[in-house]
């Protein structure tokens, strides 16, 4: 089964920036999936760097973990449907194997390891094009029950949206 964006944005709540699943090319219930993610120049962790080669315009390991966590949570989510949010918990023998660039495909590789009462196990590993670049040996998510929001909508990954009214804020 493939799945495009719009229903990705269906089944994770996350939303830009950090929606980091652009399109799903296999999904097997209960078993594994295949996802993609392009990395772009654009992105909001690249702001303000003035150079474009060094270190610093690697792609942050922390959101490759995340992205391929959103990945584990589709396919969770898509085999288990329920209402909350699910919420990246841990992960173990995490290897870095290369870097990750502006222009690179991130192809993530999750398996379902386990999933009991609104908890999910799932490993896998991350590539790009022919290059193995990161393999989380396992990583845990929970769901966090929906309680903030109306039946039917999904709450924000960046929790509410505050007017100026509600803030204080002068505008």
């Amino acid at each position: 089964m493939m799945l495009d964006h719009a229903a990705i944005r269906r089944i994770l709540p996350h939303r830009h920036p950090m929606l980091l699943v652009d399109r799903v090319l296999t999904l097997e219930s209960g078993a594994r999936i295949e996802a993609l993610k392009a990395v772009t120049g654009s992105e909001p962790c690249y702001a303000g760097l003035d150079a474009v080669d060094g270190p610093g315009f690697d792609y942050p390991v922390s959101l490759l973990l995340e992205s391929l966590a959103q990945t584990g949570a589709l396919l969770w989510l898509h085999s288990a449907p329920g209402n909350g949010f699910p919420l990246f918990g841990s992960a173990s023998d995490i290897r870095l194997h290369g870097r990750v660039r502006p222009g690179d495909v991130l192809r993530h590789l999750v398996r379902l390891q386990h999933v009991n009462a609104g908890t999910a196990m799932f490993g896998g590993e991350t590539w790009v094009g022919d290059s193995r670049v990161l393999t989380a040996g396992s990583m845990f998510a929970v769901i966090r029950p929906d309680i903030d929001s109306r039946p039917g909508d999904r709450p924000s990954a960046a929790g509410p949206i505050l007017d100026s009214h509600e803030t204080g804020d002068a505008t």
